[in-house]
């Protein structure tokens, strides 16, 4: 498996939407879930049992909060993701690790919708943003 070596810095971690890296991104995680399934019954001797079942992912991201780039562009954030993938239920495909071309590439991806989006702004604070992926379908890995 080709990309970094030893302990990975968390700020590598990045999530874009398509090839768009949300901007000013500040943590993220990706949750990956198997459930199960009850298989409990007399040969079980009242232990419960339980085989595979169905597997889902999801993507949280968090954010500051910005009306545009420093290059005076719209950022990729909580008034595109809203706009984008909310408003008009997008689905998006969503991209969640390290892009970098000493280390190689190492993501994983996948379809998603956006499930939950919340700006916040405290007073004298940095405004900041949070964002939830709800995976439809397979979470892939690439690898390069």
């Amino acid at each position: 498996m080709a990309g970094p070596h030893g302990i990975l810095n968390g700020t590598e971690i990045k999530v874009y939407t398509g090839s768009d890296l949300i901007m000013y991104g500040t943590s993220a995680t990706l949750t990956i879930n198997l459930a199960t399934r009850e298989t409990t019954g007399f040969h079980s001797q009242a232990w419960e049992s339980c085989m595979e079942g169905t597997r889902s992912w999801s993507i949280d991201a968090d954010g500051m909060y910005a009306w545009e780039t420093d290059a005076g562009t719209n950022p990729k954030n909580g008034d595109y993701l809203f706009k984008q993938y909310i408003r008009n239920r997008n689905m998006v495909e969503v991209h969640f690790g390290t892009k970098d071309a000493e280390s190689g590439d190492v993501r994983y991806f996948g379809n998603a919708y956006v499930t939950n989006l919340s700006m916040t702004g405290g007073t004298e604070d940095s405004a900041t943003f949070s964002v939830s992926f709800k995976g439809s379908g397979i979470l892939q890995l690439h690898e390069t």
